[in-house]
């Protein structure tokens, strides 16, 4: 069984801006309550599934704020603890910060199975629900990035495995390494996919032979205000106020209408915007409005990191 294609509510929350610099949480103790609250509002309302990564903190000595915070968050949620054992909580690792804010990549298998037992050290857990390898490494092999991949399984601090920024034939290479979701494997591929950023069709459409959850990053954008100017805003906003709705419930029904296999996880911030992600769900496109917008929305070039990121030829 799939954690991911079964949850209670089909969603997930990500909060990563949270932790990133310039976040009042990170100064004003008030301000981080508050956003704590919010979190457990969402639990509140029967969202179960929450997505984090190693990397979401305020600087390179700070990795591991976001998992914290979330743990914090359900350490003071008034849920039971049968509850608090149902909840799905997804990380990742295998991008790397260090002094002077340098980034990198790490996919060695040592690298990897260190990341995952901090971050469940952060989530105060024994074993993370899903642990997700974050990015590839172009120092290493893909074949090496798999043996890390194993090595994470077979270290038992993940229940199930997940990957991120890979392309079909890698997802297809990582699902014959490690198993699916009957044997405690991958279970799931986060990519990027949105309104206005829409590769990776044919990696839908192995989730869907395999049994797996496709996670989209950043799903809103082209649906928020800073982004005005596009030609996908415009036709999100018409379709939102024709239909009395919100740009961001037009946004995640014409992601859902992709396939059955597709999780939304929108960024929280505050309660508005968790009411309105779990109200969106219950919002459908018509033919029509679907027909327009898989017709004219449009899509940007192939996110630059995805191309510098590709591995060593074996």
């Amino acid at each position: 069984m799939n954690p991911l294609l079964n949850l209670r509510k089909s969603i997930g929350f990500g909060f990563m801006n949270a932790s990133w610099p310039g976040s009042p949480v990170l100064t004003d103790e008030k301000a981080r309550e508050a956003f704590l609250d919010v979190l457990r509002f969402a639990l509140d309302e029967g969202v179960t599934f929450f997505d984090t990564a190693d990397i979401y903190a305020p600087s390179w000595d700070a990795m591991g704020h976001n998992e914290i915070l979330l743990a914090d968050a359900i350490d003071g949620w008034s849920g039971s603890a049968e509850q608090k054992q149902s909840l799905v909580l997804a990380t990742k690792g295998g991008i790397t910060r260090s002094e002077g804010e340098l980034w990198g990549r790490n996919a060695s298998a040592d690298y990897l199975v260190r990341a995952a037992e901090r971050s469940a050290k952060n989530l105060r857990v024994a074993v993370i629900p899903v642990w997700q390898h974050h990015r590839l490494d172009p120092s290493r092999t893909f074949s090496e990035a798999l043996a890390g991949l194993k090595a994470v399984k077979a270290s038992g601090i993940a229940r199930h495995i997940g990957v991120s920024n890979y392309n079909a034939k890698q997802l297809r290479a990582a699902f014959d390494a490690v198993g699916g979701p009957a044997d405690g494997g991958l279970v799931s591929v986060q990519n990027q996919l949105n309104p206005v950023y829409h590769h990776d069709m044919d990696v839908l459409e192995i989730c869907e032979e395999l049994g797996l959850a496709y996670l989209p990053w950043s799903p809103m954008m082209g649906a928020r205000s800073t982004e005005s100017e596009s030609k996908s805003y415009d036709i999100l906003d018409e379709s939102a106020q024709a239909q009395g709705v919100s740009r961001f419930a037009v946004a995640s029904a014409w992601l859902r209408s992709l396939s059955p296999n597709l999780v939304v996880m929108p960024g929280v911030t505050k309660r508005e915007s968790v009411l309105d992600s779990l109200s969106g769900l219950d919002f459908v496109l018509s033919d029509s409005d679907l027909a327009r917008l898989n017709r004219e929305l449009e899509s940007g070039p192939v996110h630059h990191e995805i191309i510098s990121d590709q591995p060593l030829v074996d």
